[in-house]
């Protein structure tokens, strides 16, 4: 029997990988796991993106579930140690695969998982970006877990005597459908990856002039914190980065479609030199370029 057991123990440890997570205070409520400013890879195991835990009162709301099943068990083992509750809600800001597959972890702990409408037609894939990039070591007791509770628009949930509201953005932004989620009585929203820091943003999936309008809409807001997907600012100005990189992309683009410049020339003349150092530039500022060019042309005829 002790053999049995020493071997079970030592197969697991074969297949677990350690991301050393600590929990950073945002308020005495709120605490996030802050992702690295790097793309994902065997070495960090998808561990560059946020998430978030909200103490409610008798349980926590989580904000994206993370890369994967070990990386969520780890996170809620880290903030049971700051206080012991239950996990409620998870709500998945958007589709990329970094901020929801730890969700089978909060599913086998009895969690209702949130997420935005787009998950209804989304075709589990055989091997995800995630899985193809990290470790199997890691990745290993991940699933594709989606959502069962789908925003179309806007919903209010009661948690604990405390409203949570989570708003679908209704157009193309950073993908296709991204949620925000506001607490009022907390004064804090999160934004998923509508709001970048330390690393560049990237419009791939978005809508340069979607993305922009929702951040608008953002910066209206009635709130102390506003917490991205990526990168640990957290105060209202949390969102200035993004905005003021989107609206400086859309200027130059503008102006040299305005000259009739074509797609290739405006590719390489945009360079925007101030975010040189910043992680990311050198493979996703010449495709934002080129991502902004064909929306503002077409939604320009």
């Amino acid at each position: 029997m002790k053999l049995l057991l020493l071997s079970f123990v030592l197969v697991n440890s074969l297949l677990s990988f350690d991301y050393k997570l600590q929990p950073k205070e945002v308020s005495s409520e709120i605490h996030c796991f802050f992702g690295l400013p790097e793309v994902m890879d065997k070495r960090n195991n998808g561990n560059m993106s946020n998430s978030c835990f909200v103490n409610m009162g008798t349980s926590y709301l989580v904000i994206d579930s993370g890369p994967t099943y070990q990386y969520a068990a780890q996170a809620y083992e880290a903030m049971k140690k700051i206080k012991n509750l239950p996990v409620s809600y998870v709500v998945n800001t958007h589709v990329h695969d970094d901020h929801w597959l730890g969700n089978g972890f909060y599913k086998e702990h009895d969690a209702k998982i949130i997420g935005p409408s787009i998950f209804a037609n989304l075709p589990k894939e055989e091997m995800t970006r995630m899985q193809r990039r990290i470790s199997a070591e890691a990745f290993h007791g991940t699933t594709q877990e989606y959502p069962t509770i789908l925003i179309t628009d806007r919903e209010e949930i009661d948690i604990d005597g405390k409203i949570v509201i989570i708003k679908s953005v209704n157009h193309k932004a950073h993908t296709k459908n991204d949620l925000f989620v506001y607490i009022p009585s907390k004064k804090a929203l999160f934004a998923g990856d509508l709001v970048f820091n330390e690393r560049l943003p990237s419009l791939r999936d978005g809508n340069i002039n979607g993305w922009i309008a929702a951040l608008q809409e953002i910066k209206m807001m009635d709130v102390d914190y506003i917490i991205g997907g990526h990168g640990d600012v957290v105060s209202k100005k949390s969102v200035d980065f993004t905005y003021n990189y989107l609206m400086q992309l859309k200027k130059e683009v503008l102006q040299r479609l305005d000259d009739g410049e074509d797609i290739g020339d405006v590719v390489n003349e945009v360079v925007m030199p101030e975010y040189k150092e910043i992680p990311f530039y050198d493979s996703i500022h010449r495709q934002n370029v080129e991502t902004a060019y064909r929306t503002l042309e077409w939604e320009s005829e």
